[in-house]
């Protein structure tokens, strides 16, 4: 089951700067729900209104630590910005039937140069 989750999770944040949302949304499930310091406990349609859109600011994601347990992963992910510096991000990933349930995520800080 490990290595299933896995793959979801790096084929969806792959979805980002590929700006492939067919893809993601198919991996996205019907009652999925996205927190954030922004976002509180949002359904999938307004994230798919308020959040997806930021995919076009995005030219590289790149997942550096991936730790699952069970159905649940948590992810750690730097992405570079077209335009601006770069951030890391962690987030708490729940799925179920190959597909993301829920999404948490705690926002990082820029990282180091070098």
């Amino acid at each position: 089951m490990s290595s299933r989750v896995a793959e979801t999770i790096r084929r969806s944040y792959a979805c980002y700067p590929a700006k492939d949302r067919a893809t993601h949304e198919a991996l996205i499930a019907p009652d999925f729900h996205f927190t954030s310091p922004y976002d509180d406990h949002i359904d999938r349609a307004e994230y798919f209104r308020r959040c997806w859109p930021n995919a076009d600011k995005i030219r590289a994601l790149e997942i550096e630590q991936l730790f699952v347990e069970g159905d649940d992963a948590l992810v750690r992910y730097r992405v570079q910005l077209a335009e601006g510096p770069a951030f890391r991000n962690v987030e708490y990933v729940r799925t179920a039937g190959g597909k993301i349930r829920e999404v948490e995520v705690y926002f990082g800080s820029l990282p180091k140069a070098g």
